[in-house]
């Protein structure tokens, strides 16, 4: 049985459908400190609400650790759309970062198609099946980059793949390699690079490696979830994930420096003007080493890199 309580003391009832907090401020109004403890109230409830989600997560030593990579690719997408992968590979150049950008025989399907986000892997041996275990493992904004070796004699990539790869949330799909179903890939709109296409599918199956869905191999380059990549009608160009921040900055500055040397050249200041070349023609006189990227960081310049 429920206690009495004592005379004067008794719950004040609250009207259905109503939260406490929302009595409990009513109340107050009351006498006249509504603003103060309504916000008390509140905040000692989101403080709960708080506890209750740290509580789901729990901490300590078996806890898995945290995925860098994990997350970028909508802040990376979203940044590269007012960006180009040359400005990505001149903040490569300016930042010391290996600039790795994709044989130029890897294009866009669809001319215009620009993709930005985190590499997630695959290896063609042959089968679809690594691409649906790839899709798997996908999280929303990641890229596909398969690597069929460059190969030239079939294609490893059709429009069903591309389908599936849109219903798994991936952003696009970068093939080193051939793709199929042309009409189809540009009617379904995801963005799709490769280096051509051929009607004839896959024709045998192969051994599938270790790091099949680990790592890929586009050209010279070796990439893996660690790397962000991006593609535009420029190409492909791979950069570390964990220096986005720091590449997407450099990239920002790059365009806007250039964005006004364009105006400025439309408004009739050419850009020999702009970057003091006549000075530089004189330095060099008496400096025979001056390069002109040196003139240039030194005037602040954005036109190399």
């Amino acid at each position: 049985m429920r206690p009495r309580a004592r005379p004067g003391t008794e719950p004040r009832g609250e009207p259905d459908g109503e939260e406490p907090h929302v009595a409990q401020r009513e109340r107050i109004q009351r006498d006249g400190r509504d603003e103060r403890v309504e916000q008390d109230g509140l905040e000692r409830r989101d403080e709960r609400d708080q506890g209750v989600d740290d509580a789901a997560v729990p901490e300590g030593p078996n806890s898995p650790e945290p995925d860098a990579s994990a997350g970028v690719g909508a802040g990376v997408a979203r940044r590269f759309a007012a960006l180009t992968t040359a400005h990505v590979a001149d903040a490569c150049i300016r930042a010391g970062v290996p600039v790795r950008c994709a044989p130029s025989a890897l294009r866009a399907v669809t001319p215009g198609s620009r993709v930005a986000g985190r590499v997630l892997p695959a290896r063609h041996v042959g089968s679809v099946d690594i691409f649906l275990e790839a899709y798997e493992a996908a999280r929303p904004d990641d890229v596909l980059v398969v690597d069929n070796g460059g190969r030239l004699d079939e294609a490893c990539v059709g429009d069903l793949a591309v389908l599936e790869a849109q219903a798994a949330g991936v952003a696009g799909v970068v093939i080193w390699g051939l793709h199929r179903d042309t009409a189809d890939i540009r009617a379904i709109g995801l963005p799709v690079f490769s280096t051509g296409a051929l009607p004839t599918g896959p024709l045998s199956l192969r051994e599938r490696p270790a790091d099949a869905l680990t790592s890929a191999t586009v050209g010279d380059w070796t990439v893996s979830a660690a790397d962000l990549v991006f593609a535009d009608d420029d190409g492909v160009v791979f950069a570390p994930a964990d220096r986005a921040d720091e590449l997407l900055t450099l990239a920002e500055t790059i365009r806007d420096t250039e964005r006004r040397q364009a105006d400025q050249i439309r408004a009739g200041h050419t850009l020999r003007a702009q970057v003091r070349f006549d000075a530089y023609l004189a330095k060099r006189r008496e400096t025979p080493t001056l390069t002109f990227r040196d003139h240039l960081r030194a005037v602040g310049g954005a036109i190399e890199e």
